[in-house]
């Protein structure tokens, strides 16, 4: 019953062009295939001053490799975007070489390099 009355109710949000993601990236990291999306994300405060490369704090970007999609959410940092969930991080400021790495105790570093789709 509830869920039929959410259904119903479904039409009268907002479409999710909001979060409609842009062009995917492929790279190789580590000699295997990553596939980045970024994805604009639901924004509540547009005037946030750090909008660097047309994204905004809400943004998201999603990270596939070895068989793992990351979701890993835009942080507030200055300069180019950059994601992070606390435990896997991502920026792609030299876009032919992106910075990826996962803390687990020590962070590792993860060599990636822009590459065509597999």
């Amino acid at each position: 019953m509830v869920s039929a009355l959410l259904a119903g109710l479904l039409w009268l949000l907002p479409a999710p062009a909001a979060r409609a993601a842009t062009a995917s990236q492929h790279y190789t990291c580590e000699g295997e295939p990553l596939l980045a999306t970024p994805h604009s994300g639901a924004v509540d405060a547009a005037e946030i001053p750090n909008s660097s490369a047309g994204t905004l704090p809400g943004a998201f970007i999603v990270l596939e490799w070895r068989g793992v999609s990351l979701q890993l959410p835009r942080t507030n940092n200055a300069g180019s975007p950059s994601y992070t969930d606390g435990r896997w991080w991502w920026r792609a400021e030299d876009a032919t070489h992106p910075e990826f790495a996962e803390r687990r105790g020590a962070v590792h570093r993860y060599s990636c390099e822009a590459g065509p789709a597999a």
